[in-house]
């Protein structure tokens, strides 16, 4: 038993924090480029990308905590995901809130 820092991630648990990863990722990455490509007309997309990514960070800190056990190392650095995931809520409703004001 002391080798076993956390609990184990089933294959279901780690094939849909793949795909969330994917899907979310893919769909930055696209935001990403059209927003660039033409930042004048697209700037409502700014808002969703932050929200998105406060969204992985969400999940992710979730995931971490959800697997750390008794290791506060990585339950520390699900929280410190957790954090940053409400940095990016925050960014993403004040850069919403000065897009539509």
């Amino acid at each position: 038993m002391y080798g076993q820092a956390g609990k184990k991630m089933s294959k279901n648990s780690r094939f849909m924090l793949d795909l969330i990863h994917i899907v979310i990722g893919l769909a930055i990455v696209i935001m990403a480029v059209i927003s660039f490509l033409n930042p004048e007309t697209h700037l409502t997309l700014f808002p969703v990308i932050f929200f998105l990514a406060a969204v992985l960070n969400f999940v992710n800190g979730y995931f971490k905590i959800d697997q750390s056990g008794r290791s506060k190392k990585k339950k520390v650095n699900g929280a410190l995901l957790f954090f940053m995931g409400l940095c990016l809520t925050a960014l993403a409703v004040i850069s919403a809130i000065s897009l539509w004001r």
